[in-house]
């Protein structure tokens, strides 16, 4: 995400991430044992998820510049997963 990114197309790629943590906090919880740790991993990230998401709307370029690159590599992140 080197090129000008705007706030919708970071929304994006974060509502990625929050998709990702869903399914894994639905898929912990149907465990037999779930792991509260896990859960609670991903719980704040998906706080994180929120915050950055209202940020995003009062954001500068740069900021936004830089939201755009921590959620690109979260991504690339799960993707190797």
């Amino acid at each position: 995400m080197s090129e000008h990114v705007t706030p919708e197309t970071v929304e994006l790629v974060i509502q990625e991430v929050v998709s990702w943590c869903a399914e894994q906090i639905i898929q912990e919880r149907r465990t037999a044992a779930p792991d509260p740790e896990r859960l609670k991993a991903l719980q704040e990230e998906l706080a994180v998820c929120a915050a950055d998401r209202e940020a995003l709307q009062d954001a500068d370029e740069d900021e936004v510049a830089e939201i755009a690159a921590r959620y690109a590599a979260r991504v690339k992140t799960l993707q190797s997963e």
